[in-house]
């Protein structure tokens, strides 16, 4: 049976190069509309940073500018037998985590975060790009005139945003020189209002290390399906640390909830699965110490650790969360998405892809591992790897019925075919046999790098990668 792309109800795929228009581009177009019709979401939102490419990390040089790249938020709708899709400048970086980009649950609203800021007059060099500060809310009601809502300053280096479920409050990490933040910021009525700033170190997130922020350095923020929690991970520790968001008339407080738990190396992302019982972190496993690419990407395979939560109605005192254990993933593995029933996770592992073709690390194909999950004992199981081409994905997502699992694809390699480019990789997930992914079909437009799916909307949100 074909089975689906991706599970999640609201999905977010960020980071893919974004690529002038082209006659290629009118070809995509028709076979991303028999694609992207199988999904079940309603509107998909994809980011792509026009600053980068893939080669970037290794060179340092920004992409050129007479190639007509630019950041950009795409939104894709499905609208009987066409896909209605609109586009807008954004600000963003593929240098974060694939965490930059939300749906509102309804998919009217799209936000988006930027690590690192526009790119200057004269800008020719990462060093030339400034700090990112702002996060900014995009209303996708006219998929065909998309419209900035709001925008706010926040911390700088912002790192990953997260929705809370009620829709009507943002938390976002931010790594500045000084300190690690979690902020929380008020959205309501199209737009942002009290903005909260909580440090990590006064929340008792410290390090010794002699590096900027004592060496902390926090890459993923969610919510807890109940609203009343956010997960943070400290991925330069090892570590993942529990908040309790309280608080009235709209002035909220953040508190630990529970004990730090120390996972496996690297926690770059990670979700609470639907239930809310347990956290998953994928570990991608990179060396911090290293002074190169070659030293810093790992040669081992990735992994996710299993967190048991305490339960919600325990005392905070005496509230304690369990490592049960984990399962190897991929080389490189940088996005993590849960199935709405809970009961598939798929890692995006980037494996050598972001190696240049003279390494001998170098691979051509990037690839999902797809494992199996049981809510009740929390005990997961690697059951296949699925391969395809493309350079540095990192984000994924479920469809919102679990029968589609799409991946982002940040370029193509050099020579590669139109139809492993940039864009999206979608794959059906077939439940009667097993539970695998199959039949991989490429949907590499080439304006949408990071993508994000809500109830009422497309898939969207994964792509890129810091090394």
């Amino acid at each position: 049976m074909n089975g689906p792309v991706l599970t999640a109800a609201t999905l977010a795929i960020t980071f893919s190069l974004a690529a002038p228009q082209s006659t290629q581009a009118a070809e995509g177009a028709q076979a991303a509309s028999k694609i992207l019709g199988r999904i079940s979401a309603s509107r998909i939102a994809v980011i792509s940073d026009g600053d980068f490419l893939a080669r970037t990390y290794g060179t340092a040089e920004l992409a050129p500018r007479n190639a007509g790249y630019r950041d950009l938020l795409t939104i894709m709708s499905p609208a009987g037998d066409k896909i209605v899709t609109g586009s807008i400048p954004v600000s963003n970086s593929v240098t974060s985590a694939p965490e930059i980009l939300a749906l509102s649950e309804d998919g009217q609203t799209a936000f988006v975060t930027e690590r690192l800021g526009e790119r200057p007059k004269g800008g020719n060099r990462i060093s030339d790009l400034p700090p990112g500060r702002r996060l900014f809310a995009v209303d996708l009601s006219d998929d065909a005139a998309l419209r900035l809502s709001d925008t706010v300053e926040i911390e700088a280096f912002p790192e990953a945003l997260s929705l809370s479920p009620d829709g009507e409050s943002v938390a976002v990490i931010s790594n500045t020189p000084e300190a690690s933040f979690v902020q929380i910021v008020a959205y309501r009525d199209g737009r942002f209002s009290r903005l909260a700033r909580f440090d990590l170190a006064d929340l008792g997130v410290r390090g010794s290390e002699p590096a900027p922020r004592g060496g902390v350095t926090a890459t993923n923020v969610h919510w807890h399906p109940s609203g009343r929690f956010l997960a943070v991970n400290i991925n330069t520790q090892n570590r993942v640390a529990f908040f309790e968001v309280t608080g009235a008339d709209g002035a909220p407080i953040l508190r630990p909830w529970g004990n730090v738990v120390e996972v496996g190396a690297d926690p770059f992302v990670g979700r609470f699965t639907p239930d809310g019982r347990h956290y998953l972190t994928a570990n991608w496993g990179r060396n911090f110490a290293a002074k190169n690419l070659e030293g810093r990407i790992p040669q081992t395979p990735s992994t996710i650790s299993v967190i048991r939560l305490a339960d919600p109605a325990t005392p905070q005192q005496s509230a304690r969360h369990d490592l049960l254990g984990g399962a190897e993933t991929g080389l490189s593995s940088e996005g993590i998405a849960i199935s709405p029933e809970g009961r598939l996770v798929a890692t995006v592992n980037m494996r050598g892809t972001a190696f240049p073709p003279g390494s001998a690390r170098f691979d051509r194909n990037a690839s999902v591992t797809l494992l199996s999950f049981d809510p009740a004992t929390g005990a997961i199981s690697r059951l296949a790897d699925y391969p395809f081409e493309g350079a540095l994905p990192e984000g994924g997502a479920f469809d919102r019925t679990g029968d589609h699992f799409l991946a982002t694809v940040f370029q193509g390699h050099d020579g590669a075919r139109p139809e492993a480019g940039s864009g999206l990789e979608v794959f059906r997930v077939a439940k009667a046999t097993g539970r695998r992914l199959s039949g991989s079909a490429a949907c590499r437009c080439r304006t949408a790098p990071t993508m994000s799916i809500s109830h009422r909307r497309a898939p969207a949100d994964s792509r890129r990668r810091r090394s």
